[in-house]
Parts: C-alpha cells; structure tokens; sequence
C-alpha cells in the first residue's frame, strides 16, 4: 500500500513539493478548508492566483460591491471569538469591509503561511501507481498531493463579451471582476457600462451621480428589488451577538441559510387585498426577503410568478419617470425569481438623472468596440471608459480554465461534456481523492454560499478523518452512485420555473463558446436535504464510494 498521511506539526518550508492536501484558492472556502485540515495536523499547501486572501472579495472590487445576504449571516461561524471580536458596520457589508474581515481570520489564525500567492494553478494529473495528484503552476513548477481539494468558486471565471475590437479601445477598460486596486475617478467623464445583472446593477446605481454622462448599454433586463441597507446601531449590535446560537438553527432550517424562510401560503390562498399588503411590507424590507419568503408557488406556479411579477413591473413604473425607459427596465423573456434578483439601492432612480442614458441592445446591437468608443447598430458613441459587467463562466467555468485529467488520462471537461456529473457536488468518478467544494449540483450555489461551505468544508473534513484513521490512501464514487445523484438533481429541478430561463444558472453564456444548451446545475431540494443527504452517506460508511 502506498504511503499514508505524514502529519505537519511545524510550518511547511517554501522547498517542501509533497503534501498531504493540496487546495486551490484561498477564498472564504480555501481559508476555512485550511483551516479545518490544519486543525487534524495535515500538511496543506493552498495556491492563490491573487496576491492576497478573499476570493470573491478580493476581485471584485468595483463601486457598489456589497453582500446581499445581511452581514452577521455570512461571516464563519466556527469560532465564537470571532464572532464576538468583529462588528459588522452596516446590514449589507461593502466590499472593503468584507474584505477586510478576511485578512483579519487569515491573521487570526496564521493561515497565511499555508498559502502561496501569485500561483495559479493550470493542470492537475491523477497519478494511479503513486496515487497522488500531481500539480502544475502557471510557472512550470509542480507539485504533488495525496488530495486535492478544489475552492475555486461558482462565480470566479469572468467572460469578456464577444464584441470585436474590444482591445482597439484607447480610453480605460474595466471588467468588473478585474477592477484596478487604486480608485478610479468617474469626475466629468463619459463613461459606459455593458451589462445590467447583479453587477452591473451595483455599478451603475453608484456610480451614476458621478460620471459627466453614462450611457447603459442593456440586453437583458433583471427584475431589481430595493436592498434597504443601513449602518447597524450599538444597540443592533448587541442584540446580533447575543442572538448567534439562535440565528445560526434559524440558518440551518431554511433552504438557502438565509433569515428568510418560505411563506406556507399559497398566491391565491389569501385575498387580493392581503396578497397585495403582503407584497407591499416585502418589498420595504431589507433583504432577500422578496425571494426568498415570498408565497410558497411564486416560483414554481406560473399564474402566481405571473402576478408578483406584475407587481414589480408597477413599482419599477413609479420610480422610474419616463414611461419608455421603464418599459425597457421591464423584463419581458423571464419571471421574478426565475433569475437571480439584484439587489438596488436607488437603481431606478438613476434613471431619472438628465445625463444617464438606456441603449437597448435588443432593439440596437453593439457591431463593434471602436478606438473612441462603441458603435451599435444606428450610433457611435464616444467614451472616456468602458465597464464590461459582463458576468461570468458560471459554476463549472472555473473547472474549464484547469486541465484536470484523472483515472486513465481523462479530462474533467470531457467527463462533463454534456452537464456535470457529479456525486454530491463533491466529487466525480474517475477522479480519485479530488473534492469539489461548492461545485456544480452542490447546494451551495442556491445558498447564503458561506453556510453551504462550512457544510461543504466540514463534510470534507470528516472524510479526510475517516480515511487517516484507516490508513485509506484512495477514494472514488462510483459511476452508479454519480448517474443516481444525477437523476436526483434532475428531479429535484422538475417544476421549477428557472429551468425555462436562460441565465447563469442554467449553464447559458453567450459569451462562452457551447454554453447555449440549459444544463441543470445547482441541487434545488434545499439546504437542509442535502445536508442530511450527504450526512446519510457518511453514516453508511460513504456510501456510493470506493475506499481503499
């Protein structure tokens, strides 16, 4: 047999190329997997592609960025001194705050030293005879590891769009996810932003007072719902600390770990009257509220989805004055919900401002990217700065832009050919001793996404417990247990209005070149369910795994 798990007690020297685990990305999941296989006395090495801790937060650093889950809910929770220490500042964290709190666990907890930065990771190959993984930077160096654990995001591929002549532009360019570190001033400036979802939104809303003009360019327009963001009190601060335990069960009950829990009523259940009043108090309150406890059919029920919708095509009538303009920030291809909701704050009222402009791309495409500025189908417009909210590979991207190779030479791409296959989320057959946190068909990407990586990192941690204890070198899901969890997803996704949409969720990228089939990506059974299914695995001996 080959050899077991060396425990690391002191730190790793920067020579050392053998590891017990190696993890790729220190984000909110690589810091916290780090954290957790540390604890059991492992010797980890975690590559980071950016100079600094944060994963999402530490990219994407764009005017507006901030949490749309409320703050207390989404930092870690396995430390009650942290819990106590850090005082959240608003309801919904800006990216800098957010930011910042991650540096402050990575120092708390010296993770740093486990993690190499400016080290990208381009190929990983499964070793049979040594079983090992064997890892390759982008720099020529490799490194090898008995696990490899991949923290690499559902929503960190970011796409350029498919305009030509995006690099003859002599004015400054952005990506939203590649923003400059440095303050970008916006002071007088003709500025464009392409692109209206979630990002998109959060830039706009903040950045429209202070450009000299700014023209959106929109394809796609989302069905926005006010943030309701404000600083938190002393006194709310209290009160969150003292109320973590009870906050936390409230988390675990729900389906998307968030404070917000399914209505039990259905749309036409109640009157119109107190339909109309219970909208009317979800659409003033902070949060996902509107989403995520709205009517228990709204989502899945198309008359239901149909008139919510109407409601919120109402509000976006009132807050916005010119009636054409409001027509066109009106989705018409999709229902509420059926995407991802952006979160606003004052969105719509951007519009209202003489020197902010809507260019529905529908109606007049961009043909080109030109040295001055974007030219669509009937005008060219001259810019200072062009902002690409343009979205991301969502979900298995990030998997795409590593050459992954397992049992017998196969490529993960082409294991995925037709749609993920997975077994929990966390794992695929033929890829031995790799886990996949916050992959495709896991709860995570449908969740207040730190709560479904503590589960994710935890589950993980067991395993990796289970098999040091047993001297177990190798493990795999079988196809049988894959194809079986595969169907799962499928079923759980039948009746869900999502599934009719195009978006990031259902593998669509115009973008991306083959992202045009819908692919069920996420687990739709809740949090809660796949917790307890993957809790039943375990309990089994890890069952649907190959352990030896």
């Amino acid at each position: 047999m080959p050899d077991t798990l060396v425990a690391a007690s002191a730190p790793i020297s920067a020579e050392t190329r053998a590891f017990d685990a190696i993890i790729i990305g220190a984000g909110i999941a690589g810091l916290y997997q780090l954290y957790r296989l540390r604890e059991m006395g492992l010797s980890v090495r975690v590559f980071e592609t950016g100079t600094g801790v944060g994963g999402t937060w530490y990219w994407n650093r764009y005017p507006g960025a901030r949490f749309d889950s409320e703050s207390y809910t989404y930092g870690y929770a396995f430390s009650d001194e942290l819990l106590q220490e850090w005082n959240w500042t608003e309801h919904f964290s800006p990216q800098p705050e957010t930011l910042r709190y991650l540096n402050h666990v990575a120092d708390r907890f010296d993770l740093r030293r486990d993690i190499r930065f400016n080290s990208r990771v381009v190929a990983a190959d499964w070793i049979e005879d040594a079983r090992r993984w064997h890892v390759t930077l982008e720099d020529g160096e490799s490194f090898d590891a008995r696990f490899l654990i991949t923290c690499i995001g559902p929503l960190s591929a970011y796409t350029m769009p498919r305009i030509p002549g995006v690099e003859d532009f002599r004015g400054r360019s952005f990506h939203t996810y590649k923003w400059p570190h440095e303050p970008v001033d916006f002071s007088g400036k003709r500025v464009a932003v392409i692109g209206t979802g979630a990002t998109g939104v959060q830039v706009i809303q903040t950045i429209a007072p202070q450009c000299g003009s700014l023209h959106v360019f929109q394809r796609t327009p989302n069905w926005c719902t006010p943030l309701h963001n404000r600083p938190i009190t002393d006194e709310e601060q209290g009160a969150i600390k003292a109320n973590y335990p009870a906050m936390f069960e409230l988390l675990r009950r729900t389906p998307g770990c968030y404070i917000h829990d399914t209505d039990p009523r259905g749309t036409f259940e109640v009157s119109a009257e107190e339909r109309e009043a219970f909208w009317e108090k979800l659409y003033s309150e902070p949060g996902f509220g509107i989403w995520m406890a709205n009517f228990r059919d709204v989502l899945t029920e198309p008359k239901a989805n149909a008139l919510f919708s109407d409601f919120v095509a109402r509000k976006i009538r009132q807050r916005v004055k010119d009636p054409a303009t409001a027509e066109t920030l009106i989705p018409k291809c999709h229902g509420f919900g059926t995407r991802r909701v952006p979160q606003e704050t004052r969105y719509y009222e951007a519009y209202n401002l003489p020197h902010v402009h809507l260019v529905d791309t529908r109606v007049t495409p961009i043909e080109r990217i030109t040295e001055t500025g974007i030219k669509t189908s009937d005008a060219a417009y001259d810019f200072d700065m062009i902002i690409y909210a343009t979205g991301f590979d969502a979900i298995t991207g990030a998997f795409d832009r590593i050459e992954f190779r397992g049992v017998g030479g196969e490529r993960l791409q082409d294991h995925w050919v037709d749609g993920p296959k997975t077994y929990l989320g966390l794992m695929s057959a033929g890829f031995p001793n790799m886990l996949t946190i916050v992959g495709p068909h896991n709860a995570s990407t449908r969740c207040n996404i730190p709560r479904c990586i503590e589960q994710n990192v935890e589950w993980v941690s067991d395993l990796m417990r289970y098999v040091q204890a047993r001297g177990i070198t190798r493990f795999e899901t079988t196809a049988e247990a894959e194809a079986d969890w595969s169907r799962h997803i499928e079923e759980l996704a039948e009746g869900m209005l999502y599934t009719q949409v195009d978006s990031w969720a259902t593998g669509i990228n115009r973008n991306v070149e083959g992202k045009t089939v819908r692919r069920i990506l996420q687990y739709q059974g809740g949090a809660p369910q796949y917790r307890a299914k993957c809790a039943e695995v375990a309990e089994a001996g890890y069952a649907g795994m190959v352990l030896d």
